[in-house]
């Protein structure tokens, strides 16, 4: 058989024999296969033996907790919640009062004490005359039975397919996961946070939850209802966007929307870090900055600024602890204060910057949250607030221990090791 001729490298011509081209090609694709197998080979191992340490030690210890912390921002009325059990008792007490209308849209929604008496609450409010308008996120309820979410026909519900058509493809546009937490009463208060629904998150996670009284909930009901109209079908009713009279610079949501390729909340994390001179607190469930956040937070460390982020030391995604850390040496080396939460989950969303500026809301330091899901989170620039929140970063100071750069240099081989396998695995967290 003739030999082939080919170009390996450019300019240059050779004649390869037709057994040896086919060889190399087979050996290409076989190193291909091996090079995307590793790392999820890796995350396959990191997460059977966390199910593991999970049954020996499970994240149930207690924690710090402050009552729900109320401040005028403008017109609007905010409290800050840190404790499950207040705020779903505040949001029930909401949904039990509502006079014409509730809109709840969830991520996960637990078949369980908590998550029944949510879905009694929206019953019985459409049984009285309530308009009730429920989404949730099909592909984070697929380990819920379905029949948790039969509703009676007089409830609105908007389930987000858990598979889309361009999960396969990394259409982002067609791909991305409803991550929000939102909860509208009459238009009158409003709710949005890092809580789901579930016995779990009442007790044994730390999160924070954001209440609004005023004008301002307009934000939230604006979000819900874009999203609702966006994606429901054709049986369900299209929702009335009557728009604001109040324009609050000081309070306003940013919204990741992926379908329309809108990410906000990533260049409000990057405006609001470039401009800190002070101090930037930062705490996340999910911490795998991109490169212009890593840069930002690098940047404000070099030029004086006290840089601190707490993050689980132990979350219930092993897989993005492990690409966290892929971070922690370039963070510690660049001045950045890491601090490990003790003993229980941490799941907050949230920052503060020099006493003025804070954002409360759905959306992780991740890809997946930043440029992939709908999120919305609140950009709210208030010193009365900004000072409620640092006292929460304070509290939860105090059940976190700090990771120093000596520390983290002395860590195993192994754990080097299993970093760099699931590296590649980062673009998709």
């Amino acid at each position: 058989m003739s030999p082939v001729q080919t170009r390996l490298i450019p300019g240059l011509t050779l004649n390869v024999p037709p057994e040896t081209l086919r060889s190399l090609r087979t050996m290409a694709a076989r190193t291909a296969i091996v090079a995307a197998a590793v790392p999820l080979v890796a995350a396959a191992a990191l997460t059977i033996t966390d199910k593991v340490r999970r049954r020996l030690h499970p994240l149930t210890a207690k924690f710090p907790t402050e009552k729900p912390l109320t401040e005028q921002v403008g017109d609007t009325e905010t409290t800050v919640y840190t404790y499950g059990s207040d705020l779903f008792a505040a949001m029930l007490e909401a949904i039990r009062g509502a006079r014409h209308t509730v809109m709840l849209e969830t991520y996960i929604w637990k078949d369980d004490e908590v998550g029944q008496e949510f879905k009694q609450a929206l019953v019985d409010a459409a049984d009285r005359g309530v308009h009730v308008y429920v989404t949730y996120d099909g592909f984070a309820n697929l380990v819920v039975p379905f029949s948790f979410f039969r509703f009676p026909p007089n409830l609105h519900v908007l389930r987000f397919p858990a598979m889309r058509p361009g999960l396969l493809m990394l259409d982002v546009r067609r791909s991305g996961r409803d991550h929000r937490k939102i909860l509208v009463v009459d238009d009158e208060i409003g709710f949005v946070g890092g809580y789901n629904l579930g016995s779990l998150y009442a007790t044994q996670w730390r999160d924070t939850h954001l209440r609004l009284r005023g004008p301002a909930v307009w934000e939230l009901r604006n979000a819900f209802v874009d999203f609702w109209n966006r994606h429901r079908t054709t049986k369900l009713p299209v929702l009335r966007d009557h728009g604001s009279h109040d324009w609050l610079p000081h309070l306003k949501a940013a919204r990741n929307a992926p379908s329309e390729l809108v990410f906000p909340i990533r260049g409000l994390y990057l405006d609001a870090i470039d401009r800190a001179v002070s101090h930037v607190s930062i705490t996340q469930a999910y911490f795998i900055p991109d490169h212009d956040i890593l840069a930002a937070l690098l940047a404000a460390a070099r030029r004086g600024v006290d840089v601190r982020v707490v993050v689980p030391e132990r979350s219930n995604h092993v897989v993005a602890d492990w690409l966290a850390r892929g971070h922690y040496t370039t963070l510690l080396r660049g001045g950045v204060r890491i601090f490990l939460y003790q003993g229980a989950m941490v799941h907050a969303k949230t920052a503060t910057i020099d006493g003025r500026w804070t954002t409360v809301g759905t959306a992780n330091i991740d890809r997946l949250s930043l440029t992939g899901n709908y999120e919305v989170n609140l950009e709210i620039i208030d010193p009365g607030l900004a000072a409620r929140m640092e006292d929460i970063f304070r509290m939860d100071l105090s059940n976190a221990r700090e990771l120093t750069l000596d520390e983290w240099e002395r860590r195993s081989h192994l754990a080097k090791v299993g970093e760099t396998l699931i590296t590649p695995l980062r673009p998709l967290l």
